[in-house]
C-alpha cells in the first residue's frame, strides 16, 4: 500500500482515466435509450434492440484496434481520439431527424452513430486507460485494473437514472446533445494525463520488463492465449444470455416485486466485482481468482434451473458480480501471461473470445426451448471456461518448471 500511495505521479494518471472510465461506461445503459428512441422516431421497440449489439462488438474492435493504435500514436492520442469519438457519436444521434420518409434509413444511423461509432470510441479510450494503469502500478496491476474498470462498471448505476429523468425533462434529441458535451468536455479535461512513465526508474517496471515481452504476433503462436481467450468466451456465456431477459426471468420466477431492484443490484455487484476481484487476485493469484469466478458462475448456471424468489436474486447478483470479475481480471491476466509492454494489443486480441461470446451464444442459446435446458448448456459452458484456466494454469506451472529447471545450478 504504500508503494501505491507513494507513486503520486502514477496516482495522478489513474484518476484521470478513471474519471473518463466512469463516463464510458454508458454503453451498458442502451436499456434505458430503446423506449425513448422508439417513441421518439416512431418505431416498434425491437427495431433497434440490435443497437447494443453493435455497440458491444464495436466496443470489442475498439479495442483490438486501440491496442495497436496506441503503439502509434500513443495512449494520450487514442484517449482523446476514443473519448471524442463517442462525444461524436452522441452529437451525430441527436441530429438524426425524426420521422424521415425511409425509417429504415434512421434506424440504420443510430446503428452507425451510436452503435459503431460511440461503441469503437469507448473501447479504444478504454483500452489506453487500462494498459496505462498497469504500467503505472506494475507490481499491483490487480489494484489499477481493477480501480479503473470498476468505474467503468459503477458508472451504469449513476447514469441510468439520470439519463431517464433527463429523458423526462427534454426531448431525446437534447438528452443526446447534452451527454455529448459532457462527455466532450471531459475528455479534453482529463486525456492529457494519460501517459505512460518515461522511463524505468519512473515506472519502477523494471523487475516486470525483464520478463519476455510478447509481441501480439508472438502471443497468437501460444497455445496459452488460446486457453486464456476461449475461458473468456465460454465464462461470458452466461452473463450475456440472461441479461436481456432479466426483467422477464423476475417476473416468472416470483420476484417480480424485485424485477426493478434486481436490475440495480445487477449494475452495483457488477461493478464490485470490477474492484473486488482483481484486487484479489494480487493476495491469492490471477488463474486461482478465474478459477473461482468461473466455477461461481458455472455453479450459479446450474442453480438458475430451479432458483425462484430470494434465492434467483441471490444467484443473478453472484453471476453479475463473476461477470465484473472477469472484466478486472483478464487485463491482468493477459499482461501476466504476455508481459505489460504490449498489453494494450494483446488484451485486444483475448477480447475476440468475448466479442464470439456476446454474438453468438445469446442468438444459438435462443433456440433451445425450455429454461431448464437453457440454463444445463449455460452451465456446461461455463464449466469448460473453467476447465481452460485450469489447463492454462497448468501450462504455466510446466513453464516455470522449465525456466527453472534450464537455470545454471
Amino acid at each position: 500500500m504504500n508503494a501505491i500511495i507513494q507513486n503520486k505521479q502514477g496516482l495522478k494518471v489513474l484518476v484521470a482515466g478513471t474519471v473518463l472510465q466512469f463516463f464510458l461506461g454508458i454503453i451498458y445503459i442502451w436499456s434505458v435509450f430503446k423506449a425513448p428512441v422508439s417513441e421518439f422516431y416512431g418505431w416498434e421497440p425491437e427495431k433497434v434492440r440490435l443497437t447494443a449489439s453493435f455497440m458491444l462488438s464495436f466496443f470489442c474492435m475498439g479495442i483490438l484496434v486501440g491496442g495497436k493504435m496506441q503503439m502509434i500514436i500513443g495512449v494520450k492520442m487514442t484517449t482523446l481520439i476514443g473519448g471524442l469519438m463517442v462525444s461524436a457519436g452522441m452529437l451525430a444521434t441527436a441530429l438524426i431527424p425524426a420521422g424521415l420518409s425511409e425509417p429504415q434509413a434512421s434506424i440504420f444511423l443510430i446503428f452507425l452513430f451510436y452503435g459503431i461509432i460511440g461503441g469503437f470510441g469507448v473501447g479504444a479510450a478504454y483500452n489506453a486507460i487500462i494498459s496505462t494503469a498497469q504500467k503505472w502500478f506494475p507490481k499491483n496491476r490487480g489494484f489499477a485494473t481493477g480501480v479503473s474498470v470498476g468505474a467503468f462498471g459503477f458508472s451504469t448505476v449513476i447514469f441510468a437514472p439520470l439519463v431517464e429523468m433527463l429523458n423526462k425533462t427534454f426531448q431525446l434529441n437534447i438528452t443526446f446533445l447534452i451527454l455529448s458535451g459532457v462527455f466532450a468536455s471531459i475528455t479534453l479535461l482529463v486525456f492529457g494525463f494519460i501517459k505512460i512513465p518515461q522511463n524505468d526508474r519512473q515506472s519502477t517496471a523494471t523487475s516486470v520488463y525483464k520478463e519476455k515481452q510478447y509481441t501480439l504476433s508472438e502471443m497468437i503462436r501460444t497455445s496459452r492465449f488460446y486457453y486464456l481467450t476461449l475461458s473468456i468466451m465460454f465464462g461470458t456465456s452466461v452473463f450475456f444470455v440472461i441479461n436481456p431477459d432479466l426483467k422477464d426471468l423476475a417476473l416468472n420466477r416470483g420476484a417480480a416485486s424485485f424485477a426493478t431492484l434486481l436490475i440495480m443490484l445487477m449494475g452495483i455487484s457488477n461493478a464490485l466485482g470490477r474492484l473486488c476481484l482483481p484486487l484479489l487476485s494480487d493476495k491469492i493469484g490471477r488463474e486461482q481468482t478465474g478459477f473461482l469466478i468461473l466455477s461461481s458462475t458455472a455453479l450459479g448456471a446450474f442453480g438458475l434451473c430451479f432458483a425462484e424468489g430470494i434465492l434467483l436474486i441471490a444467484i443473478i447478483t453472484i453471476i453479475a458480480f463473476c461477470y465484473g470479475g472477469i472484466a478486472g481480471l483478464y487485463p491482468v491476466l493477459t499482461s501476466d501471461n504476455f508481459g505489460v509492454k504490449n498489453v494494450g494489443s494483446n488484451y485486444g486480441a483475448v477480447m475476440i473470445g468475448f466479442m464470439i461470446s456476446a454474438l453468438v451464444f445469446p442468438f444459438t442459446l435462443n433456440l433451445i426451448e425450455g429454461q431448464f435446458f437453457r440454463f444445463i448448456v449455460l452451465g456446461t459452458l461455463a464449466t469448460i471456461g473453467v476447465t481452460f484456466i485450469v489447463i492454462l494454469k497448468i501450462a504455466n506451472a510446466k513453464k516455470q518448471k522449465k525456466e527453472v529447471d534450464s537455470m545454471p545450478h
